[in-house]
């Protein structure tokens, strides 16, 4: 996760929009404590039964963890983008990703000419 955190200003747009949500398996005050140390600039959510991560086929019930999946949900609440599994630590992944982004939540044209 730390490497969203560190493209996250470039990708998001310090937000564009977006609401980035990570989905975890862990406790809500694990994941309190450990976003807060750090300094992460998007959501968490705890879904320590799996259900959420079931829903999506993102749940391993026998390791009892939510595997690396990216979901982009458009301003009408679809499924616009889907990278299962998203490689956090891979350049192409996070190229891959603004791709959608800019197709899915445009920045606003530059006005400044």
């Amino acid at each position: 996760m730390e490497a969203y955190r560190d493209q996250y200003a470039t990708i998001f747009n310090n937000g564009r929009g977006i609401v980035l949500v990570g989905i975890s398996a862990d406790a809500d005050t694990t994941l309190e404590a450990w976003a807060r140390e750090k300094s992460f600039p998007m959501l968490f959510a705890s879904d320590t039964g799996g259900l959420v991560g079931s829903l999506y086929g993102a749940y391993d019930p026998a390791r009892r963890i939510e595997d690396r999946s990216l979901y982009v949900i458009d301003p009408a609440g679809k499924v616009a983008y889907t990278a299962r599994p998203f490689r956090a630590l891979s350049a192409a992944s996070y190229k891959e990703l603004e791709d959608a982004l800019d197709r899915i939540a445009p920045l606003p044209a530059d006005t400044t000419n």
